[in-house]
């Protein structure tokens, strides 16, 4: 490895910019840290030029939201045949289309909340008997766009609200309980990680303000229900042929039943995000996390 030109991506036009500067950056000091022939490359539309020019022969993806998690990226890379890191063109699409991915949830029998689809421009009420609600994008991520709707008042405002970022939204049953995250390590389930933001939102807020949020890592849950939710992540993860990494937002109920809600191909990837906060409860440093990244592209890629 340390005879390739690697080229982190990050930034790009996404709503999710700043956050993938961050993510890539930390990847980027990751990857010099190891010795390893890494640049910097801020997403526009001259990347493929700049991918030649540089020889670059293998891509870190830290890029989050659309084009970057959304399959176009992939299919570019694919196309200048240089591997790159996490999943391809039509598991990223998948993975990023929330209406997709929780249709084939629902007829592989991976539990996901009851939910309706709503389109921009059509007289739209609450399509459950009562609230709380939850409406938000199909293919925003960094929980832009969502709200949760306690009350009849609050409908119209949150449709308005994601009906911004989207044509079409989805409205979903709110599971009351405990907010956890799987990440997912080329065919391994890492440690249960437990959200408990202080504003009882994770919102975006919650997801990237210091001392927002709180986290138990490992989650203190019996045995058999921690295999049991890693398990359902490890599905959603193959399910959407997802490969590299990811990560699975879920909810708990009171009785403890597992939901998914979503499953993010390119997760934060800062020292203090999810993803490598689950991995170093493994026993996997920042570097190593970014180090196996990068050989499981290649072996991807070799295949």
């Amino acid at each position: 490895m340390k005879n390739r030109r690697i080229a982190v991506l990050m930034g790009g036009p996404s709503s999710e910019r700043e956050v993938s500067l961050k993510s890539g950056n930390c990847v980027l000091n990751a990857l010099k840290a190891a010795q390893l022939n890494a640049t910097a490359f801020d997403v526009n539309r001259e990347l493929p030029d700049m991918l030649i020019k540089e020889k670059i022969d293998l891509v870190f993806i830290a890029l989050h939201g659309k084009p970057g998690e959304d399959g176009t990226i992939q299919g570019m890379l694919d196309i200048l045949n240089i591997p790159y890191t996490g999943s391809g063109v039509l598991a990223s699409a998948l993975s990023m289309d929330k209406i997709a991915s929780k249709r084939l949830f629902q007829i592989t029998g991976i539990p996901t909340p009851e939910f309706r689809v709503m389109s921009k421009g059509k007289y739209h009420i609450n399509p459950f008997e009562d609230f709380p609600i939850v409406i938000k994008p199909s293919t925003e991520g960094s929980t832009i766009g969502v709200s949760i709707v306690k009350e009849e008042d609050e409908f119209e405002k949150a449709l308005e609200t994601a009906f911004r970022y989207d044509d079409n939204i989805i409205c979903e049953k709110y599971i009351d309980g405990k907010e956890i995250t799987v990440g997912i390590l080329g065919e391994e389930a890492l440690p249960v990680i437990e959200i408990i933001p202080k504003s009882g939102f994770y919102d975006f807020n919650a997801k990237y303000m210091k001392k927002s949020t709180d986290f138990i890592v490992p989650a203190e849950l019996q045995e058999k229900k921690n295999a049991q939710i890693k398990q359902i992540a490890l599905n959603a993860h193959k399910v959407l042929g997802c490969s590299g990494m990811s990560r699975a937002d879920m909810k708990l109920d009171s009785k403890l039943n597992p939901y998914v809600l979503e499953i993010n191909t390119i997760p934060g990837l800062t020292e203090t995000s999810l993803l490598p906060k689950a991995a170093q409860a493994a026993g996997i440093s920042f570097r190593e996390l970014c180090l196996r990244l990068l050989d499981l592209a290649i072996k991807k890629h070799e295949k």
